[in-house]
């Protein structure tokens, strides 16, 4: 005789504009993990967002002014009350990246994700144990999903545009804003030096200085022609007809 197990909701919303896989595609999933991981609950919630919306929830829950793939919040209901497991949010924007980053369709991360979030629902926290989280997440991909694991990238969560710096010490830090463009600048410069093999000699012609912005330099005038000197000729003595 099989073991009767209570009626499990999911409710499901999207405040994204891209569209995620719902009940046709996760609610088996949903139900798999509530069974093997926590059979005595009987709600959980889970809804897409975009990046915006992702980075707020991560600033004022977690103090991280970045975005990232997903968000768990363990319910903290009173004991005799409905027992709610908890919500799930997730970005469908990092994960469509991840996903592309990976090879896989946008379903398949967002199951990682989901497994992964379920997990922190459960108490499970990779951040402060010594690997046994991401081992049983491994383990749960394998069983339920028939799916070789996908790696949970060191790089998730980093805001768009942002670059790792690398400093003297060897420690690696993530920089934005016009720190990032400065080192993107400075490596393009270091490609550019290092894909220069031949000096170039410039015609004589570009070495002279360039006038910078101005009104248009005058052509210098031809000198007038010298004149020719007229010699006067010397009067000479007086001749009349009248003699004195």
């Amino acid at each position: 005789m099989t073991e009767s197990r209570p009626p499990f909701t999911i409710d499901w919303s999207s405040r994204s504009k891209m569209r995620g896989p719902g009940e046709q595609s996760l609610g088996k999933l949903l139900h798999d993990l509530r069974d093997r991981l926590a059979p005595e609950a009987q709600g959980i919630s889970l809804t897409y967002v975009d990046d915006r919306g992702m980075r707020k929830l991560n600033r004022e829950h977690r103090g991280k002014n970045i975005t990232t793939d997903v968000l768990s919040f363990p319910s903290s209901a009173e004991k005799g009350a409905f027992p709610h497991l908890g919500d799930i949010v997730i970005s469908l924007p990092t994960a469509e990246k991840m996903a592309k980053k990976f090879g896989v369709s946008r379903r398949r991360e967002v199951e990682t994700l989901v497994i992964h979030a379920f997990l922190h629902l459960c108490g499970h926290d990779h951040e402060m144990d010594r690997g046994e989280m991401m081992e049983l997440q491994a383990q749960l991909e394998r069983e339920l999903l028939d799916e070789e694991p996908l790696a949970m990238s060191l790089k998730r969560g980093r805001k768009p545009g942002s670059k790792v710096k690398k400093l003297k010490d060897g420690s690696r830090v993530v920089v934005t804003g016009r720190a990032a463009a400065a080192l993107v600048r400075r490596e393009r410069v270091k490609k550019d030096k290092k894909g220069k093999t031949k000096k170039t000699v410039k015609p004589k012609e570009a070495l002279l200085p360039k006038r910078g912005p101005g009104r248009p330099r005058k052509e210098a005038a031809a000198p007038p022609p010298a004149k020719r000197a007229v010699r006067r000729r010397r009067p000479g003595p007086s001749r009349s007809g009248v003699i004195g």
